[in-house]
């Protein structure tokens, strides 16, 4: 295993992103490693499922406390969950008012001032919201921060389309020596037009592979239900063990690729194979 591992989750939105980001960060830890887990969406619930509820966002502290950092703590942003994932949201402006971008610039920020990235963190998993669409949302694509970026995706056309805009802000920030494409993680939602041999296909084209395929799972709702993981609450689960082995993937993975960009032809390509698939059910 690499000394240190670190790891943004991305997809479109409402895709299942916080779900599987949660469950990795708890498998992690059970695996025996110090996780830090950040949420960078601005509804800041990705860490929800750790910590039995919502936690205070970075954002919120500071528009509540002030900006000024001279009398906060570190346990002002940072909460320990389950089984010791340390976990930060940071949270978002007010509706109406201000760049969710924006946000996280300021949440990663505070955590550097406060010496946060400084503590023995084994993973990093910073799990962010939708496409790689401006520059507070690309903060963990930089150098630096995540090395590696997993792409969460159902076979659907939308969540493909999103899936590649990703690829192509990863493609650009790599060649700066940015984070390189880790993976794709297929996501199975069971709606119609929902490919799983598409999300394969395109994986292969982008110059990658599906390195997790996390099947519908009643487990995952009702430990959601108990604001919990299924690593927490069904542990001997299958799909327990479906996050165990991607997470067990994810630290054994010393690769990592510049993907390659699909065309609009060849999305729209792709758009017709589901299209049929749907035809076909």
């Amino acid at each position: 295993m690499k000394t240190k591992i670190k790891i943004g989750i991305y997809g479109k939105g409402g895709i299942g992103k916080s779900t599987i980001a949660s469950n990795l960060s708890a498998a992690f830890s059970k695996a025996g490693l110090r996780v830090l887990h950040i949420g960078c969406d601005p509804k800041a619930d990705s860490t929800r499922n750790l910590m039995g509820g919502r936690i205070p966002t970075v954002l919120g502290t500071l528009r509540n406390g002030g900006y000024s950092l001279t009398f906060y703590k570190e346990n002002d942003f940072v909460f320990n969950g389950f089984d010791g994932v340390a976990c930060v949201e940071a949270g978002g402006p007010e509706p109406g008012v201000g760049c969710a971008g924006r946000g996280i610039i300021t949440m990663v920020e505070t955590l550097e001032q406060m010496g946060v990235f400084n503590n023995e963190w084994d993973v990093t998993v910073y799990d962010v919201l939708g496409d790689v669409v401006c520059g507070g949302f690309a903060v963990p694509v930089r150098k630096g921060y995540a090395e590696k970026i997993y792409i969460v995706t159902s076979g659907e056309f939308m969540p493909l389309y999103a899936a590649n805009n990703i690829c192509n802000g990863i493609s650009k920030f790599a060649k700066r020596g940015g984070a390189k494409l880790g993976g794709i993680i297929y996501n199975c939602r069971g709606a119609k037009g929902d490919s799983k041999e598409v999300v394969y296909e395109f994986a292969k084209a982008v110059g990658s592979e599906v390195i997790a395929d996390i099947p519908r799972s009643d487990f995952i709702l009702k430990a959601e239900t108990e604001m919990k993981t299924v690593i927490e609450s069904y542990p001997d689960s299958d799909i327990a063990h479906v996050f165990q082995d991607a997470a067990q993937k994810i630290i054994d993975d010393e690769g990592g690729e510049v993907p390659q960009v699909l065309s609009d032809e060849q999305m729209e390509t792709m758009s017709k194979q589901i299209a049929t698939s749907v035809m076909n059910l």
